[in-house]
């Protein structure tokens, strides 16, 4: 098996497969020829090629996300490194194991003027896991055994176990930074070096969980709230869920990237919350809606108005259950539960009581009464991007895997159903608009059935790059909502009459989508009405020889219009 004549690359590539990373996401280089060399060479692993170093890091990270193991992406030195840094920190707050090997030049050529030199030892130093600074061989496979050369080893050795432990065990993104000298493209037809590899030691059993004076607390509410953030499809059992879903004294907040699913849930929390901001009772009614009890868990929540009600009017206890972390987005935060959600609940609902409440009956009743009037509007409003995103999520085929991008399409997303069968993914870590095409790409490799993208102009044009590979399935399908602009930024208090806001903020544009789609061999169709997109939808998601993409040409000024007035139209008399 062919691999580089280079210790240190040997090393990374003997680690990597020693702790079954088998997906290597690769931006093409000099510096980082040892690695390319010895990845590709070794049948064991799967590498990918994606020039582009943004969207190569989101492409990897799309990969990781669905498979839950570590994933990494290898560069050359310089700048191409940097570009890594917005997935980076996706997977920072996304919990994703994203393992990122950059090829560096040795130390005594940074800061002289040297080429494709930076300082990239502990560049991402505020959103890492671990960074491993892998020392310079002094020698190559002729006397690798010298005792300099064993030092420079067994240190590399030790970096190279801590960093894909801790990207493995704890699910974060680690850097191993690797300097090269010259010559790069030497190969030897087998390794020279046997590196010393520890296996992870066993886990010890958690201490048991002990809820008791939770319980009591839990026991003598009427009004509690379970809030859920993101939260990866099939995690949590059902018959925990199905026991939640009964008790009239809880209120289940879930929103789009949830993926849970019941009837008694609350699906659109900002149709719950809207109206009460627009009611001029909505003091007393916020305090009728104000939990004693706040249990969250999940990732990032989408919604800002559930954000700021819960930051106003605070339960007296906050408990997040996460066996890693738990941000205290509300101010109150009581308790953290280190454990998994499925843990908690199989120990917490053995211990707790129903409790006599209309908590839940009378917020169902105001579920209720949107959902009416939610579908009265749709069936008034002329064609917009809300009138096309309920005919959109209601056309995703069941099984489907839905990529949502940020911005106005996880948003608009918060309002609607969708069947319980579709698994939702968006990057909210972050919540950036750069990298959610090349994630949703990466992503659909591995998942079974097929991928559906949603995504805005902006945020799609911003990742065209994202096309730029030969991955791209031909069951994955992108819906692009143009609204020739960033239209969400139309919604928000006085920004319409902000100087210069079409060039500064909405950031308008007349560009033609199609033309992408020619060049990366996309299938092309467009709708710009109600009836030519039902039409269209009727045989979108039909097998094909290539990916499809449906472009929506909605009104710039009108979308913010009706969006708004939705609120009006469900509020209270």
């Amino acid at each position: 098996m062919k691999c580089s004549n280079i210790p240190s690359a040997q090393s990374v590539v003997y680690h990597c497969k020693a702790k079954g990373i088998k997906n290597i996401v690769i931006s093409p280089g000099s510096r980082n020829a040892p690695l390319t060399i010895s990845f590709s060479e070794d049948s064991f692993f799967k590498c990918y090629s994606i020039v582009d170093e943004r969207c190569a890091a989101f492409f990897a990270l799309g990969i990781a996300q669905q498979l839950k193991e570590p994933v990494a992406v290898v560069c050359t030195s310089g700048s191409a490194l940097l570009n890594y840094y917005p997935a980076i920190t996706e997977a920072f707050y996304s919990d994703i194991p994203l393992v990122v090997i950059s090829a560096d030049r040795p130390s005594y050529k940074i800061d002289i003027g040297d080429g494709q030199t930076i300082r990239q030892e502990n560049v991402f130093a505020n959103h890492i896991g671990y960074s491993a600074n892998l020392k310079l061989d002094v020698s190559r496979e002729i006397d690798a055994a010298s005792p300099n050369q064993l030092e420079v080893q067994s240190y590399n050795d030790a970096e190279l176990h801590t960093a894909l432990k801790i990207a493995k065990k704890e699910q974060v993104p680690v850097h191993i930074n690797v300097p090269f000298e010259e010559p790069l493209y030497t190969i030897l037809e087998k390794s020279t070096v046997t590196p010393f590899v520890v296996s992870d030691e066993e886990e010890g059993n958690e201490n048991q969980l002990d809820v008791n004076e939770f319980t009591t607390i839990w026991n003598t509410a009427k009004r509690k709230m379970i809030l859920v953030g993101v939260n990866a499809p099939n995690t949590v059992e059902q018959q925990f869920l199905d026991e939640l879903a009964e008790d009239d004294s809880v209120l289940v907040f879930t929103e789009t990237t949830s993926n849970l699913h019941h009837p008694n849930f609350f699906p659109s929390i900002d149709s719950i919350i809207a109206p009460i901001e627009k009611s001029e009772k909505y003091e007393t009614l916020f305090k009728e809606l104000q939990p004693d009890i706040l249990l969250t868990f999940g990732g990032l929540i989408v919604s800002k108005k559930i954000k700021a009600f819960l930051r106003t009017y605070k339960p007296e206890h906050h408990w997040h259950v996460d066996s890693k972390k738990a941000n205290d987005t509300f101010f109150c935060l009581s308790h953290h539960f280190k454990t998994d959600v499925n843990s908690f609940f199989s120990t917490f609902l053995n211990n707790i009581k129903v409790v006599e409440s209309d908590y839940y009956r009378k917020w169902a009743l105001v579920k209720e009464n949107y959902e009416t009037k939610r579908s009265e509007y749709i069936d008034e409003i002329p064609f917009s991007d809300m009138l096309a995103f309920s005919h959109v999520l209601k056309s995703v085929p069941q099984k489907n895997q839905l990529q949502l991008a940020n911005s106005s399409s996880v948003r608009y997303a918060q309002l609607f159903n969708l069947d319980a069968s579709v698994n939702v993914y968006c990057n909210r870590g972050t919540s950036g608009i750069d990298g959610s095409t090349s994630t949703a790409i990466g992503a659909a490799i591995f998942h079974k059935e097929p991928t559906i993208f949603i995504t805005g102009d902006l945020s799609f044009l911003y990742d065209s790059n994202a096309l730029w590979n030969n991955y791209i399935r031909k069951d994955f399908r992108i819906i692009l909502f143009n609204n020739s602009g960033g239209g969400i930024f139309r919604i928000l208090p006085g920004c319409d009459k902000t100087n210069n806001f079409e060039t500064y903020f909405e950031t308008t544009h007349n560009l033609e989508v199609s033309h992408l789609c020619k060049m990366y061999n996309m299938q092309y169709l467009k709708a710009s009405d109600e009836e030519s997109l039902v039409t269209v939808l009727n045989n979108f998601y039909d097998n094909s020889e290539e990916p499809k993409l449906l472009e929506i040409k909605t009104p710039r000024l009108l979308n913010n219009k009706i969006l708004l007035s939705y609120f009006d139209f469900i509020s209270y008399g």
